[in-house]
């Protein structure tokens, strides 16, 4: 960054760190024991503008990844796209500790086979689903281009309504395992994402 960068307010952008979701493990721990918000096992990855073969490609290559690190047979994963032309990857592991390590494995590989193979600037999020005994659900949102994590909890009722309390909260409780986003307007709202 420059002279004249510093004296126009502009910063560098951050770079992308992967390996950030490699403390959400931990973290889910300590969100449990503070919230009672376990793991459902289900997370996912949002990418925007991958058309026709290079789609296909993806998928493929996607499929053949987590197949060979995980062993698992069927189809490992499920793609779909949203209302606003964003590509989802859900994932699915066993709920629980283990499970969430695995979950993690996969989406960090996930990210990196995008971004190693040119598709970086198109990924927008990774998300990690959990959900209370009483049935409210919460997702920890990775930011890409931030290198950032944030909370998003829909409110009850299937309306379009956050529970800004229950996100303010999980900041505070997770505040020393993950870098949380600093800038509340950046806590955009995923509704209807799979895995949440």
């Amino acid at each position: 960054m420059g002279l004249l960068d510093s004296i126009l307010g502009r910063s560098k952008p951050v770079r992308p760190d992967l390996d950030q979701l490699f403390a959400v493990p931990s973290a889910a721990l300590t969100l449990q024991a503070g919230t009672g918000l376990v793991p459902t096992g289900l997370g996912s990855v949002c990418f925007a503008g991958v058309e026709g073969g290079t789609f296909a490609r993806i998928q493929q290559d996607v499929r053949e990844l987590l197949d060979a690190d995980t062993g698992r047979g069927g189809i490992p994963v499920e793609f779909s796209r949203d209302a606003y032309g964003y590509t989802w990857l859900l994932a699915r592991q066993e709920p629980g500790a283990d499970g969430t390590a695995a979950l993690v494995n996969d989406l960090h590989a996930v990210n990196t086979l995008l971004q190693d193979g040119g598709f970086g600037p198109h990924l927008l999020c990774s998300m990690i689903g959990f959900r209370n005994p009483e049935g409210r659900s919460l997702a920890l949102v990775y930011l890409y281009k931030r290198g950032t994590f944030y909370p998003f909890a829909p409110a009850p009722g299937g309306r379009e309504r956050r529970d800004n309390q229950l996100e303010l909260q999980v900041r505070a409780v997770l505040g020393d395992d993950l870098r949380v986003e600093d800038d509340l307007s950046r806590w955009f709202p995923v509704w209807g994402a799979p895995g949440l």
